[in-house]
C-alpha cells in the first residue's frame, strides 16, 4: 500500500504567508508619535494657572460665639471662592474658551522660588489673619471692644522671615512671656523691647485648645527702631469667638466674615431675608481692599443664587461687566456694605 502523501511544507507556508496580513509599519510610524504628544500633553502641567469659579458659603454657620447672646440671620451673607489649579495644555485651551474661567501666568500666583505648597500655607495664613481683622472690627465697633477684652494677647499676623516666622501663628493666644501673664498688646511690647536683642524669650501659647511653649529671641527689623519679634497683635476677644474656614485661604473672605459677625451679634436680620454675596479684605480700619478672581466670584455667587455682591470700589466695574443678575454694589470700607443692607430691608 503506498503511503499517504504528506503535504508541502513549503507550499502550506507560503499559502499561510499570503493569508496573513502585514503589518503596518508605516501607519504605526506615524501613530506612535502622535500618541505619545497626546500623552505628554496630557501629563505635562504648564506654567499657567485656571481660575475658576469656586464655592459660595454661608459665613454665620461658621461663626461661632459663647458666653454672648448670639442672633442668627433668616437670610444669608455668602462668601465667595475661586478653584485654583495648574492645567495641562488641554484644560488650558478649555479654560481660554470657557467665559467663566480664566488663565494667567504662574507669576501671577506664585512668589519668585514659591511652590504651590508653600502658596497654599501662605494663603492659610492669610485667612487667619483676615479672620481675626474681621472680628476686631466687628467687636470694636458692637461689642465695646477693645475696652472690654480677655486675657492674653491675640497673634494677628507674622513677619516673614522674622524671628517669629514658622514659630507664633495668627490665631496663637499668648498668654504669659517667662511666666509673667500678658494682658494686653501695649505690656507684651515693652516686654519684648526691654528683653533687648538676641535674649530668648519663652512664650506660653494656647492655640486648638492646647497649650504649649516655644521661645523667640528679639531682633532688628527693617524699618523699626526697636527689638522686635516680627508680629501683629491685638487683644484678646471679650468671649469666645472662632471663624471655621476649612481649606478655603486668602484674604479675600474679609469683608463678609465682618458682616457675618456684625449680623450675629446684633438683633436685627442684616440680609434683611436675602442672599448677599461680596468678597474683599478688611484690615483693621475696616476698609475694604482689591482681591484676585473677582469675575469668577460674581459668577460664584450668582450660581449661589445671591441677589446683591459687594466689591471693592476699585474692581467694581470689572464685577459689573460679568454680572448677570445679581446687583454689583462698590464699597470702600464695611460700612458702605452695612448702610446699603440698612437702606434695602436690613435691620441691626
Amino acid at each position: 500500500m503506498a503511503a499517504p502523501e504528506r503535504p508541502d511544507a513549503d507550499a502550506s507556508a507560503s499559502r499561510f504567508d499570503a493569508q496573513a496580513p502585514a503589518f503596518p509599519w508605516r501607519k504605526f510610524a506615524f501613530v506612535a508619535p502622535a500618541v505619545l504628544f497626546a500623552v505628554v500633553l496630557y501629563l505635562v502641567r504648564l506654567p499657567y494657572f485656571v481660575i475658576a469659579p469656586g464655592p459660595a458659603e454661608d459665613v454665620e454657620p461658621l461663626i461661632h460665639i459663647d458666653q454672648h447672646q448670639s442672633y442668627p440671620s433668616d437670610g444669608h451673607l455668602l462668601l465667595t471662592a475661586v478653584s485654583l489649579y495648574q492645567p495641562n495644555a488641554y484644560e488650558a485651551v478649555w479654560a481660554w474658551i470657557d467665559k467663566t474661567e480664566s488663565v494667567v501666568p504662574e507669576s501671577d500666583i506664585l512668589a519668585p522660588g514659591e511652590t504651590q505648597q508653600q502658596q497654599i500655607q501662605r494663603g492659610l495664613s492669610q485667612m487667619d489673619t483676615s479672620k481675626i481683622d474681621a472680628a476686631v472690627v466687628a467687636l470694636s465697633k458692637y461689642a465695646g471692644y477693645p475696652k472690654q477684652h480677655g486675657e492674653g494677647v491675640l497673634v494677628e499676623s507674622v513677619l516673614p522671615g522674622s524671628p517669629a516666622a514658622g514659630k507664633l501663628f495668627a490665631g496663637d493666644l499668648i498668654v504669659s512671656v517667662d511666666g509673667t501673664v500678658v494682658k494686653d498688646p501695649a505690656q507684651l511690647g515693652t516686654i519684648i523691647q526691654e528683653a533687648g536683642i538676641g535674649h530668648v524669650l519663652r512664650f506660653e501659647i494656647r492655640a486648638a485648645g492646647e497649650t504649649h511653649q516655644v521661645e523667640v529671641a528679639p531682633a532688628k527689623i527693617q524699618g523699626l527702631s526697636h527689638p522686635a519679634i516680627g508680629i501683629g497683635s491685638v487683644a484678646n476677644f471679650p468671649f469666645p469667638l472662632d471663624i471655621e474656614s476649612g481649606d478655603i485661604g486668602g484674604p479675600s473672605a474679609g469683608l463678609m466674615w465682618t458682616l457675618g459677625v456684625i449680623d450675629l451679634l446684633t438683633p436685627g436680620d442684616l440680609t434683611g431675608g436675602r442672599a448677599v454675596a461680596g468678597t474683599g479684605t478688611i484690615d483693621l480700619d475696616g476698609n475694604v481692599g482689591p482681591i484676585g478672581g473677582i469675575a469668577e466670584k460674581v459668577v460664584a455667587a450668582e450660581r449661589a443664587g445671591a441677589v446683591v455682591f459687594f466689591a471693592p470700589s476699585s474692581e467694581a466695574r470689572e464685577a459689573s461687566a460679568v454680572a448677570d443678575h445679581i446687583q454689583v454694589v462698590p464699597v470702600t470700607t464695611y460700612l458702605d456694605a452695612v448702610r446699603y443692607l440698612q437702606d434695602h430691608g436690613g435691620s441691626l
